[in-house]
């Protein structure tokens, strides 16, 4: 499996072991829920800083979990406090 294919798959994956929301935000009034691989698929590259929000009840863990699996990747992570 290519090194993008396997990023989308581990962030999509240690999304969906979560409650919280995750959502990455790409544009102004462009969100993709980092739960969905079909939009994860369309999201990733390397050469850019990924702003996440991250919120519920197990927010906490699932932003470590985040940053674990975005720093695996060498892909760039900016978590921001939701809305």
């Amino acid at each position: 499996m290519g090194s993008s294919i396997r990023a989308i798959v581990d962030i999509n994956m240690r999304a969906n072991d979560f409650s919280s929301s995750i959502v990455l935000v790409l544009g102004p009034d462009q969100y993709i829920d980092a739960k969905s691989i079909l939009g994860l698929s369309m999201t990733l590259y390397r050469n850019q800083t990924y702003l996440l929000y991250v919120y519920g009840p197990d927010q906490m863990e699932a932003k470590a979990a985040m940053r674990e699996v975005f720093a695996k990747h060498h892909l760039q992570l900016q978590l921001k406090e939701a809305p």
